[in-house]
């Protein structure tokens, strides 16, 4: 329902350019907005035009009018003036009609949107609500999801509704106090490159006018309203794959989630007997930090063992005794490519594994 504080502003600019006085009743009778005392009148007078089929009333030099919402009497329109009370009642009684159907219309969306989010609508249904809220279905669509630490103050949602006002069929959905839903429409010549575009500059948005670090998500896009869903299903996979194994990106594209989207997508007991098989009883957490740095920073550098040494600032020949070292508590050897591969596999999957195993607690 729409907020009395947006009611008040209405009428209190109306009362400023007619120079009536309002008073707004709801329909317990209860004087919910009143501009000045000028304009109330007692509940019998109110509950006599309400049981009346009257649309306007004149008592007592005041003027009553309804307020219509779907053929219901929503209000009653109290208007005190000393000249035309009746026609300065009609332009308020337009204004406030028009206000209620523009806040319906904004919630509906929001409730169309949510629930093709979710999958709740049957086809048929799509297509006939889409129609009633005037919402264009083959429009090129992509679904954005910007995920913040912690948001109690409700600073994200405010932000990207200023970033992207919901007109031209961007549609922003706050889903708990760390996300928010970004449906953008995206022009049918914009290439992955343009998406990525509009990701990055959500985030530095954040960075520099909010000074909050995010990290945003995106799947692909769709033409169709009822591929929505899929769309966010991507971007939600893209965030979940990017906590377990890209936790140093800010911007999370689910076309480029590698070997990770394949992880995330096996059964656990699958991941243990492959860890088992790979780790056996030397389990990686028993691995010191420093043996793991040395192996992160070999990988970075392709496998090459003369440039991680330099940028350990290390001998060469203390880093291959390092890979000796590991090559014997594990069985695989860093230098051959193969058994580096199958290391850097295992590691994922363990990493996977630990995460499932935390949701479980």
């Amino acid at each position: 329902m729409i907020s009395n504080a947006i009611i008040q502003k209405t009428m209190e600019e109306l009362a400023s350019v007619t120079g009536a006085v309002y008073t707004l009743y709801d329909d317990s009778l209860t004087p919910v907005i009143t501009t000045g005392d000028e304009g109330t009148t007692d509940r019998e007078t109110i509950k006599a035009f309400i049981d009346s089929d009257a649309n306007s009333q004149t008592v007592d030099g005041k003027t009553l009018l309804r307020v219509m919402d779907e053929g219901e009497c929503s209000y009653v329109l109290v208007t005190a003036s000393d000249s035309d009370p009746l026609m300065k009642g009609k332009v308020a009684v337009c204004q406030l009609q028009n206000l209620i159907i523009a806040y319906k219309d904004r919630t509906d969306r929001g409730s169309f949107y949510q629930n093709l989010l979710l999958d709740n609508m049957l086809l048929v249904d799509i297509h006939n609500r889409a129609t009633k809220l005037h919402i264009d279905n083959d429009v090129r669509r992509v679904v954005y999801i910007v995920e913040t630490v912690n948001d109690r103050d409700g600073v994200a949602l405010e932000l990207m509704k200023s970033l992207y006002v919901e007109q031209g069929g961007n549609q922003i959905i706050s889903v708990d106090e760390q996300s928010v839903i970004l449906i953008k429409d995206i022009d049918k010549g914009a290439g992955r490159e343009d998406i990525k575009e509009i990701a990055e500059g959500i985030v530095d948005t954040f960075n520099t006018e909010a000074m909050i670090d995010v990290r945003v998500s995106y799947g692909l896009s769709v033409c169709e309203l009822k591929d929505i869903s899929k769309s966010y299903k991507e971007a939600r996979m893209a965030l979940d794959v990017g906590s377990i194994f890209y936790s140093d990106r800010k911007i999370l594209d689910y076309e480029t989630l590698g070997i990770g989207r394949l992880i995330y997508q096996l059964p656990l007991s699958l991941c243990e007997m492959f860890v088992h098989e790979v780790f056996g009883d030397s389990m990686p957490e028993e691995l010191d930090e420093e043996t793991l740095i040395t192996i992160n920073k070999f990988f970075e550098n392709n496998l090459n063992v003369s440039e991680a040494s330099r940028q350990l600032y290390i001998h060469r020949n203390t880093l291959v005794y390092r890979m000796e070292k590991l090559k014997s508590v594990i069985g695989l050897d860093m230098r051959v490519f193969e058994d580096a591969l199958t290391f850097k596999i295992a590691m994922m999957v363990v990493d996977y594994v630990n995460y499932l195993h935390s949701k479980d607690m």
